[in-house]
């Protein structure tokens, strides 16, 4: 069995899960951790429980001890140092008029690291920003390019609800924000009044959403027709959270009346008359046409005959040697012409020539 706790690194920060140990620990106590990037001072979230090996997560880091007095002056010393650090880090980002937005410098427990927070549209080359940072501060520096949603999770502020944000109060992940989450709730589509201090979707549209998705399902659509004390109507708007719906009678008089007191009929949305299916239209369209699929025998043989009937009235051409068109010569050494499927005989091919024009040079004759 293992003894698992859960710490924090700052108020609002992602919760992580240590080997408590032996250590008897309880909610909101100060303790030296372990981690990747060194020792820090974490906070106690809930109190140690035991959990199976299957349970144990992988790479479990353990908590070294109870933060003391020295341990979080210390971390005290640290932090009041961080604003120095921003100060002479942003001094050498104008001066190099580079194109990004210093955040926040946080300090490691024990001043072994600077990590710089930054934002920028796109890839920066801080190279040469570090080397005045490493030769100015004599520690370790790390750059840090983060969204907007972290930033405005570093910074804090004032919601549009007058309250502190939620994502630097108890929010500890962020989740994916949609427009259609405030289609549902029924709010006005309006940037202004949909977005948080980061420029985004307010993360608060996610707190009701499945609640008004479940509250819908018992509401009929708009459009629907329905029957009030006896009068028919149709439906054109509806109240989620009051469970009520505004009927429309045939009077141009709307009404607002609970779910219970509505009859629903069996007319559904009022439809336009159908129109011509698309396969009838094809039929249609293909009736005027000629087929062209296979013939009945009849026609093949009709089909036949007519094809065949030039063939018959036409005189079988004679040798190459010997036709003369046109008083031209006849090429010499040439074949006999071809037979095409109906047994006459194909024309000689002949160059392009542009029709009714007689030729430059016509030839008188042979010449012997």
């Amino acid at each position: 069995m293992t003894r698992l706790v859960t710490i924090k690194f700052r108020t609002a920060g992602k919760q992580y899960h240590f080997n408590a140990g032996e250590l008897e620990l309880s909610p909101g106590q100060a303790v030296i951790v372990e981690t990747e990037r060194g020792r820090a001072l974490g906070t106690v979230v809930t109190p140690p429980r035991e959990v199976t090996e299957n349970e144990t997560p992988e790479n479990l880091k353990k908590i070294l001890r109870v933060a003391t007095t020295e341990d979080i002056a210390q971390a005290e010393n640290s932090a009041a140092r961080e604003k120095e650090a921003f100060r002479f880090c942003l001094e050498r980002i104008k001066s190099r008029q580079m194109d990004m937005k210093l955040v926040r410098a946080e300090y490691l427990f024990d001043g072994s690291k600077i990590i710089f927070f930054f934002t920028a549209d796109g890839r920066i080359d801080f190279r040469e920003l570090v080397k005045d940072l490493a030769h100015y501060f004599h520690t370790r520096i790390e750059m840090r390019q983060i969204g907007v949603r972290d930033e405005a999770k570093l910074i804090g502020g004032i919601g549009i609800c007058g309250r502190s944000l939620c994502c630097c109060t108890f929010l500890t992940d962020f989740v994916p924000v949609s427009v259609k989450m405030a289609k549902e709730q029924g709010l006005a589509l309006n940037p202004s009044k949909i977005s948080g201090q980061c420029g985004r979707l307010l993360c608060c549209l996610n707190y009701e959403y499945k609640t008004y998705l479940s509250l819908k399902q018992q509401l009929p659509k708009c459009g629907r027709q329905v029957k009030i004390e006896g009068q028919e109507g149709e439906i054109v708007g509806q109240n989620v959270l009051d469970q009520t719906i505004t009927v429309k009678l045939d009077e141009n008089q709307q009404v607002e009346v609970p779910l219970d007191k509505v009859e629903i009929s069996e007319a559904r949305e009022k439809s336009s008359p159908p129109e011509e299916a698309p396969a009838s239209r094809k039929r249609s369209r293909g009736s005027s046409r000629p087929r062209k699929g296979p013939r009945s025998g009849d026609d093949a043989k009709t089909a036949r005959s007519e094809e065949q009937k030039p063939a018959q009235t036409s005189s079988p051409a004679p040798p190459a040697e010997t036709k003369r068109r046109e008083g031209k010569p006849v090429r010499r050494g040439g074949t006999a012409p071809q037979e095409n499927e109906s047994g006459a005989p194909k024309r000689p091919r002949r160059k392009n020539r542009p029709r009714n024009r007689s030729p430059k040079n016509p030839p008188s004759g042979d010449k012997s």
